[in-house]
Parts: C-alpha cells; structure tokens; sequence
C-alpha cells in the first residue's frame, strides 16, 4: 500500500503587541488635547520609574508606575510656619506696647495731679530711660551701638524735637484730662500732611486731603464739648503734634544709611535728649520749686508716691523703646494702625480709672477723629 504524505508547511506569525507610544507613556504628550494646563507654575520632577524590560519580554497590560511630585513641596509648610511665627511676635510687641503705655498714661496722671511740674516729670522720664540703657550697655546685657560723630550730628535735630514734643504732651497731661490729650494728639495725621504740602513741597493723593477732614472736624468737636477745657492744655497736645511731625521728619532724611537698632536708636535720643532738657528744666522750675513739691506731694500720698514716680518713669521708656522695636518688623502702614488703636485703649482706660465725664457728643467727636486716623493711614498707602 503507498502512502502519500503532502507536508504543510507551519506559518509563524509574530505576536502584535501594543505600541509602547500608546500604553508606557510616562507623562501624556503635551499634543494631547485632553491635557489640562497646570494651575502650579512649580517644577515637577518624575520619580525613578521600574527598571524597564526588553520589549519582547513585557507582558500586555503591564505599565511602568511613575510619581510626580513638587520640586518644593515642603517649602510651603516651612514658609507658614515662619510667616505665623511673624505674625505672633508682632501682636506680642503691639500687646505689650499698647499695656505699657496704658500703664505709663496713668501712672504719668497720678503723679501730675499730685506733683503738677511737667518740667521734672519729663526729665525723670528720660533719665530713667538712659539709666536703663547705660547698665544694660555696661553690663552686655543689650549689645552698644556702633555710632560716631556724624551719627549724633543728625541725630540732634530729632532729639530736639522729640524733647520739645515729650514736655508739651506732659504740660498737657497736668492741665487737662488724658482722655482730651489724647483725642488732640490723635490730629498729628493734619499736621503731618500740612507740614509736608506747605514746607517740603510733597503731595498728596485727593484721598489723603479727605481723610483729615474727619481728623479735623472730629478734634474740634471733642475740643468744643470738653467739660474741663484748658488753653494750656489744648496748646500742649498740638506742639505736640507739631514737634512729633518734624521729629519723624528729621529722622527719616538723617538716619538713613545708619545701621543702628530700633532699641539702641531711641536709647541713643533719650541720653541727647535728657541732655537737651536738664538745664530748661532747671531754668524753667528749678530745684527749690521741686523739693517744696515733692515734700507736699509725700506727705499727701505717702511712700507710694515715689513708686508712682519710678513707675511712670520706667514704663514711659518701656513704651518708647517697644514701639521703635516693632518698627524693625512691620511696615509704617501697620505702625501707624496700631498706633491709631493705642490711642482707643489709652482713652478707654483712662475714662474708666479716673471716672472722666464725658458727654455723648464729646464721646462722637473723639469717634470720628480716630476713625478718620485709620482712613489716613488707609489713604497714605
């Protein structure tokens, strides 16, 4: 029997498999329409993807497995933590500026009421301040400053007008009430803006000039309707004013390019200015008139008054050298809004510690020469 075989010859197709375009895309091509725009304009970097196998031995249906993540992305959390911090130190400086110069204003008026010299007041004040400022220097406690002449040669005309402003606020304070000192001084906005227009030739936007109108208005309202109105300390409160106007003035045009502390700053404009007023005082009320007074005052308070003496003292140098620390972290912006609620909490405390009358309308004035503070400061920026 014969057999007949025919062999059929094997056809061997090549498996197909996906095109790797399609299937082991790292990151989608930017082609692709269906791609969202980043909203993050950080850097992103792919992380190390699994060591990729020859293309005949991938199995269908296996990726590679990539990360993206943010180049910085712990920044973030570092650069919060940093700003909250900030943002806690300086409501710690505006807190404990603004009590210390509550308990200055009242320690100040306690000892004015019994102790009507201004003068002496004032230079004790400063005294207390460059005492301070000496033992801490003397002892390393607080680092010296690194001055020389040309330093305290622009430093003198801001002393001087921080001393003529310092003893006008205190005549003020012995002939009126601190409420009254206080609303006046919170005008000093007007005075800046005036002094700046009319004698360094600056100008100001519409919305700077608006805003004094509640300044002035409020003031005079306040002025007006003041129970126990003084000439001497209404004139006080605004030299003043005047006097911390050019004060600011001369410090900005003769410190600039002086790398010195905001602490060491006014520590060196106490001991030029204690300078500067020591022999007005004498002049002024002299040592006979001083001893008369303090012997009355110590037998009509007792031993306390002393205390009162020492503590507004120190707390006014407190206040002063907080408020010039504070300006080394936050903007003028932010200085002069504190400052403007430093004047609310000065004004509240004193009404209620020594039971000022105050009439509704009087109250009204002082409102609105506050708030038009705050717009000022609003329109100056």
């Amino acid at each position: 029997m014969i057999f007949s075989l025919t062999h059929q010859p094997t056809i061997i197709t090549p498996t197909k498999y996906p095109k790797p375009t399609s299937r082991f895309l790292i990151l989608p091509p930017i082609s692709n329409p269906n791609l969202k725009t980043p909203t993050n304009s950080k850097p992103l970097h792919v992380s190390r993807a699994q060591k990729l196998q020859p293309l005949q031995s991938l199995q269908p249906l296996r990726s590679v497995e990539c990360k993206a993540y943010e180049a910085d992305r712990s920044d973030g959390v570092v650069i919060e933590k940093i700003e909250a911090a900030k943002r806690v130190k300086i409501g710690g400086y505006f807190a404990v500026w603004w009590f210390l110069n509550v308990i200055f204003n009242i320690y100040n008026k306690k000892v004015l009421n019994a102790f009507p010299y201004p003068w002496l007041t004032s230079t004790l004040s400063l005294a207390a301040g460059s005492a301070i400022m000496l033992v801490s220097w003397a002892t390393k406690v607080a680092e010296a400053p690194n001055t020389d002449v040309e330093f305290w040669k622009a430093l003198f005309p801001v002393a001087l007008a921080h001393t003529i402003g310092h003893v006008a606020a205190t005549v003020s304070m012995s002939k009126v009430a601190v409420s009254f000192t206080h609303i006046i001084k919170s005008g000093e906005p007007a005075f800046s803006v005036l002094v700046s227009r009319f004698i360094l030739g600056e100008t100001f936007p519409t919305s700077v000039y608006l805003s004094l109108l509640p300044i002035i208005g409020g003031c005079g309202l306040a002025a007006l309707t003041e129970l126990n109105f003084n000439m001497i300390g209404f004139m006080g409160a605004m030299i003043s004013n005047l006097a911390f106007v050019f004060r600011n003035i001369f410090s900005k045009r003769g410190m600039k390019g002086k790398s010195v502390s905001g602490m060491n700053y006014y520590a060196c404009l106490s001991l030029l200015s204690l300078l500067i007023l020591t022999p007005f005082a004498i002049a002024v009320e002299g040592p006979k008139v001083w001893a008369a007074g303090w012997q009355n005052a110590v037998s009509e308070i007792g031993p306390q008054f002393v205390w009162w003496v020492a503590a507004q003292s120190i707390f006014y140098h407190l206040y002063n050298q907080v408020s010039y620390m504070s300006l080394d972290e936050i903007s003028p912006l932010t200085f002069s809004i504190g400052n403007t609620m430093k004047r609310i909490s000065v004004i509240v405390a004193s009404i209620i510690i020594f039971h000022t009358p105050v009439q509704p309308i009087n109250a009204l004035g002082a409102a609105i020469a506050i708030l038009g503070t705050f717009l000022y400061s609003q329109a100056k920026q």
